[in-house]
Protein backbone atom coordinates (compact mmCIF):
# COMPACT_ATOMS: atom_id res chain seq x y z
CA UNK A 1 0.00 0.00 0.00
CA UNK A 2 1.69 3.33 -1.27
CA UNK A 3 1.22 5.14 2.19
CA UNK A 4 3.86 8.05 2.39
CA UNK A 5 5.21 10.15 5.34
CA UNK A 6 4.79 14.04 3.99
CA UNK A 7 7.75 16.23 5.25
CA UNK A 8 4.96 19.17 4.14
CA UNK A 9 3.09 18.98 7.89
CA UNK A 10 0.13 20.73 6.78
CA UNK A 11 -1.66 17.60 5.67
CA UNK A 12 -1.42 15.58 8.69
CA UNK A 13 -4.42 17.64 10.56
CA UNK A 14 -6.87 17.07 7.60
CA UNK A 15 -9.90 15.51 8.89
CA UNK A 16 -11.84 13.16 6.45
CA UNK A 17 -10.93 12.22 2.51
CA UNK A 18 -9.07 14.80 0.82
CA UNK A 19 -7.92 14.32 -2.55
CA UNK A 20 -4.75 16.52 -4.47
CA UNK A 21 -6.04 15.91 -8.56
CA UNK A 22 -5.94 17.10 -11.89
CA UNK A 23 -9.23 16.39 -14.60
CA UNK A 24 -6.78 15.34 -17.28
CA UNK A 25 -5.23 12.82 -15.06
CA UNK A 26 -5.97 9.04 -15.92
CA UNK A 27 -4.74 7.85 -12.35
CA UNK A 28 -6.85 10.88 -10.58
CA UNK A 29 -10.08 9.64 -12.66
CA UNK A 30 -9.89 6.04 -11.44
CA UNK A 31 -9.98 7.93 -7.94
CA UNK A 32 -13.22 9.97 -8.47
CA UNK A 33 -14.40 7.68 -9.73
CA UNK A 34 -14.17 5.36 -6.90
CA UNK A 35 -15.20 8.04 -4.36
CA UNK A 36 -18.54 8.71 -6.56
CA UNK A 37 -19.07 5.15 -6.99
CA UNK A 38 -18.82 5.27 -2.84
CA UNK A 39 -20.89 8.04 -2.55
CA UNK A 40 -18.33 9.60 0.02
CA UNK A 41 -17.96 13.20 0.82
CA UNK A 42 -14.38 14.42 0.11
CA UNK A 43 -12.31 17.67 -0.17
CA UNK A 44 -11.12 18.51 -3.61
CA UNK A 45 -7.73 19.89 -4.23
CA UNK A 46 -7.56 20.51 -7.85
CA UNK A 47 -4.56 21.30 -9.72
CA UNK A 48 -4.03 22.20 -13.37
CA UNK A 49 -1.21 20.02 -14.66
CA UNK A 50 -0.62 21.70 -17.79
CA UNK A 51 0.42 24.39 -15.94
CA UNK A 52 2.11 22.82 -13.43
CA UNK A 53 0.58 23.91 -10.09
CA UNK A 54 1.91 20.60 -9.12
CA UNK A 55 5.55 21.21 -9.19
CA UNK A 56 5.86 23.04 -5.91
CA UNK A 57 7.73 22.36 -2.61
CA UNK A 58 4.58 22.40 -1.29
CA UNK A 59 3.41 19.52 -2.97
CA UNK A 60 6.13 17.61 -3.22
CA UNK A 61 6.36 17.84 0.64
CA UNK A 62 2.95 15.76 0.37
CA UNK A 63 3.73 13.90 -2.76
CA UNK A 64 7.41 12.68 -2.99
CA UNK A 65 7.00 12.13 -6.77
CA UNK A 66 4.81 15.37 -7.31
CA UNK A 67 2.25 13.41 -9.28
CA UNK A 68 -1.59 13.26 -9.12
CA UNK A 69 -3.50 11.73 -7.19
CA UNK A 70 -2.67 11.76 -3.78
CA UNK A 71 -5.25 11.15 -0.87
CA UNK A 72 -5.30 12.48 2.59
CA UNK A 73 -7.32 10.44 4.73
CA UNK A 74 -7.56 11.79 8.15
CA UNK A 75 -4.17 12.68 8.04
CA UNK A 76 -2.49 9.61 6.32
CA UNK A 77 -1.28 10.38 3.06
CA UNK A 78 -1.71 7.44 0.03
CA UNK A 79 0.14 7.64 -3.54
CA UNK A 80 -0.42 5.53 -6.36
CA UNK A 81 -4.14 5.41 -8.07
CA UNK A 82 -3.90 1.65 -7.77
CA UNK A 83 -3.11 1.58 -4.07
CA UNK A 84 -5.87 4.23 -3.30
CA UNK A 85 -8.96 3.00 -5.02
CA UNK A 86 -8.19 -0.17 -3.14
CA UNK A 87 -7.97 1.11 0.14
CA UNK A 88 -11.05 3.03 -0.36
CA UNK A 89 -12.70 -0.05 -1.18
CA UNK A 90 -11.13 -1.75 2.20
CA UNK A 91 -11.70 1.03 4.16
CA UNK A 92 -15.26 1.80 2.82
CA UNK A 93 -16.25 -1.29 2.30
CA UNK A 94 -19.98 -0.65 0.23
CA UNK A 95 -20.92 -0.95 -2.15
CA UNK A 96 -18.45 -3.37 -2.98
CA UNK A 97 -15.63 -2.96 -5.72
CA UNK A 98 -14.38 -5.99 -5.31
CA UNK A 99 -15.67 -9.70 -6.78
CA UNK A 100 -16.09 -12.22 -4.14
CA UNK A 101 -15.33 -15.46 -6.40
CA UNK A 102 -11.35 -15.86 -6.00
CA UNK A 103 -10.94 -16.24 -9.92
CA UNK A 104 -12.86 -13.01 -10.36
CA UNK A 105 -11.20 -10.86 -8.00
CA UNK A 106 -7.82 -12.57 -9.70
CA UNK A 107 -8.83 -10.75 -12.65
CA UNK A 108 -9.19 -7.80 -11.19
CA UNK A 109 -5.93 -7.73 -9.91
CA UNK A 110 -4.27 -8.59 -12.92
CA UNK A 111 -6.12 -5.85 -14.75
CA UNK A 112 -5.68 -3.31 -12.09
CA UNK A 113 -2.10 -3.92 -11.93
CA UNK A 114 -1.59 -4.08 -15.84
CA UNK A 115 -3.35 -0.37 -15.66
CA UNK A 116 -0.37 0.69 -13.54
CA UNK A 117 2.67 -1.48 -15.34
CA UNK A 118 1.89 0.59 -18.80
CA UNK A 119 1.22 3.99 -17.81
CA UNK A 120 4.72 4.81 -17.45
CA UNK A 121 5.92 3.06 -20.84
CA UNK A 122 2.91 3.13 -22.44
CA UNK A 123 0.25 4.94 -21.76
CA UNK A 124 2.28 8.39 -20.68
CA UNK A 125 4.71 8.71 -23.63
CA UNK A 126 1.73 7.64 -26.01
CA UNK A 127 -0.28 10.43 -24.83
CA UNK A 128 2.35 13.15 -24.61
CA UNK A 129 3.98 12.61 -28.02
CA UNK A 130 0.68 12.93 -29.80
CA UNK A 131 -1.10 15.58 -27.75
CA UNK A 132 0.12 16.87 -24.32
CA UNK A 133 3.58 17.67 -24.96
CA UNK A 134 2.14 20.16 -27.27
CA UNK A 135 0.41 21.93 -24.84
CA UNK A 136 2.75 22.64 -22.06
CA UNK A 137 5.58 24.92 -22.59
CA UNK A 138 8.59 24.99 -20.96
CA UNK A 139 11.61 27.02 -20.22
CA UNK A 140 14.74 26.33 -18.87
CA UNK A 141 13.97 27.91 -15.39
CA UNK A 142 10.77 25.33 -15.31
CA UNK A 143 12.94 22.42 -15.80
CA UNK A 144 15.82 23.51 -13.46
CA UNK A 145 12.47 23.65 -11.07
CA UNK A 146 11.56 20.04 -11.44
CA UNK A 147 14.79 18.66 -11.72
CA UNK A 148 15.33 20.38 -8.57
CA UNK A 149 12.31 18.64 -6.35
CA UNK A 150 12.63 15.58 -8.49
CA UNK A 151 14.24 12.40 -7.12
CA UNK A 152 12.75 9.79 -8.69
CA UNK A 153 14.64 9.11 -11.91
CA UNK A 154 12.49 6.96 -13.98
CA UNK A 155 10.18 10.32 -13.99
CA UNK A 156 13.35 12.32 -14.88
CA UNK A 157 13.72 10.11 -17.91
CA UNK A 158 10.45 10.54 -18.63
CA UNK A 159 10.58 14.32 -17.97
CA UNK A 160 14.00 14.51 -20.15
CA UNK A 161 12.30 13.00 -23.23
CA UNK A 162 8.99 14.65 -23.12
CA UNK A 163 9.72 18.44 -22.71
CA UNK A 164 13.05 18.42 -24.56
CA UNK A 165 14.58 15.22 -26.22
CA UNK A 166 11.33 13.69 -27.48
CA UNK A 167 10.63 10.07 -27.49
CA UNK A 168 11.81 8.43 -30.83
CA UNK A 169 9.42 6.59 -33.65
CA UNK A 170 11.07 3.30 -32.17
CA UNK A 171 9.48 4.24 -28.51
CA UNK A 172 6.07 5.50 -29.83
CA UNK A 173 5.96 2.40 -32.36
CA UNK A 174 6.25 -0.02 -28.99
CA UNK A 175 4.21 1.79 -26.87
CA UNK A 176 1.63 1.79 -29.92
CA UNK A 177 1.85 -2.08 -29.67
CA UNK A 178 1.26 -2.40 -26.18
CA UNK A 179 -1.72 -0.21 -26.48
CA UNK A 180 -2.89 -2.37 -29.01
CA UNK A 181 -2.20 -5.92 -27.51
CA UNK A 182 -4.14 -4.97 -24.01
CA UNK A 183 -7.25 -3.23 -25.40
CA UNK A 184 -7.03 -6.23 -28.14
CA UNK A 185 -7.14 -8.91 -25.20
CA UNK A 186 -9.59 -6.96 -23.04
CA UNK A 187 -12.26 -6.92 -26.49
CA UNK A 188 -11.44 -10.55 -26.59
CA UNK A 189 -12.46 -10.89 -22.36
CA UNK A 190 -15.45 -8.75 -23.19
CA UNK A 191 -16.92 -11.38 -25.59
CA UNK A 192 -18.02 -13.63 -22.90
CA UNK A 193 -18.17 -10.77 -20.25
CA UNK A 194 -20.06 -7.42 -19.69
CA UNK A 195 -16.77 -6.25 -17.33
CA UNK A 196 -13.05 -6.98 -17.08
CA UNK A 197 -13.98 -9.22 -13.89
CA UNK A 198 -16.10 -11.64 -14.20
CA UNK A 199 -19.78 -10.42 -14.10
CA UNK A 200 -19.88 -7.58 -11.94
CA UNK A 201 -18.51 -3.56 -12.50
CA UNK A 202 -15.20 -3.47 -10.23
CA UNK A 203 -12.00 -1.50 -9.67
CA UNK A 204 -10.71 -3.36 -12.96
CA UNK A 205 -13.33 -1.34 -14.83
CA UNK A 206 -12.34 1.47 -13.38
CA UNK A 207 -8.74 1.30 -13.86
CA UNK A 208 -9.53 1.24 -17.36
CA UNK A 209 -11.66 3.29 -18.21
CA UNK A 210 -9.56 6.55 -18.02
CA UNK A 211 -7.28 5.19 -19.96
CA UNK A 212 -9.71 4.29 -22.69
CA UNK A 213 -11.00 7.67 -22.78
CA UNK A 214 -7.82 10.04 -22.57
CA UNK A 215 -5.95 8.10 -24.99
CA UNK A 216 -8.99 8.61 -27.62
CA UNK A 217 -9.64 12.01 -26.38
CA UNK A 218 -6.00 13.11 -26.26
CA UNK A 219 -4.28 11.04 -28.70
CA UNK A 220 -7.08 10.21 -31.14
CA UNK A 221 -6.90 6.66 -30.71
CA UNK A 222 -9.66 4.87 -32.25
CA UNK A 223 -11.70 2.05 -30.60
CA UNK A 224 -13.99 1.61 -33.38
CA UNK A 225 -12.71 -1.53 -34.22
CA UNK A 226 -12.90 -3.38 -31.03
CA UNK A 227 -16.95 -3.50 -30.47
CA UNK A 228 -16.61 -5.30 -27.32
CA UNK A 229 -14.10 -2.56 -25.85
CA UNK A 230 -16.77 0.36 -27.59
CA UNK A 231 -20.26 -1.13 -26.09
CA UNK A 232 -17.88 -1.62 -22.76
CA UNK A 233 -17.40 2.54 -22.53
CA UNK A 234 -21.03 3.03 -23.40
CA UNK A 235 -21.87 1.50 -20.28
CA UNK A 236 -19.39 3.06 -18.12
CA UNK A 237 -20.66 6.14 -19.67
CA UNK A 238 -23.36 5.78 -18.22
CA UNK A 239 -22.68 5.63 -14.98
CA UNK A 240 -23.18 8.23 -12.56
CA UNK A 241 -19.69 8.01 -11.25
CA UNK A 242 -18.32 8.84 -14.52
CA UNK A 243 -20.08 11.98 -15.41
CA UNK A 244 -19.16 13.31 -11.83
CA UNK A 245 -15.63 11.59 -12.03
CA UNK A 246 -14.60 12.21 -15.25
CA UNK A 247 -16.47 14.41 -17.47
CA UNK A 248 -17.03 16.97 -14.66
CA UNK A 249 -13.33 18.13 -14.12
CA UNK A 250 -12.35 17.57 -17.91
CA UNK A 251 -11.68 20.76 -19.02
CA UNK A 252 -14.33 22.07 -21.73
CA UNK A 253 -12.60 22.29 -25.29
CA UNK A 254 -9.35 20.17 -24.59
CA UNK A 255 -9.16 17.45 -26.96
CA UNK A 256 -11.42 16.07 -29.58
CA UNK A 257 -14.87 15.30 -28.65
Amino acid sequence: MGFVTPTNESVLEFEGLHLYHSGVSNCSMRVCMTLEEKRLEWTSHHLNILRKEHITPEYFGINPNGLVPTLVHDGKVIIESDDIIDYLDDRFPDPPLKPTDDGDRNDMYFWLRRATAIHLKAVKPYIYHIRVGKRMAHSQEDDEKYRSLQKNPDLLEFHRKSTNEGFSDEEIGRARTTLNDCFSEMDAMLEEHDWLAGGRFSLADIAWVPLQFTLHRLANYEFGSLGNVDDWSRRLSARNSYRDGIIKWWPPGFGSA
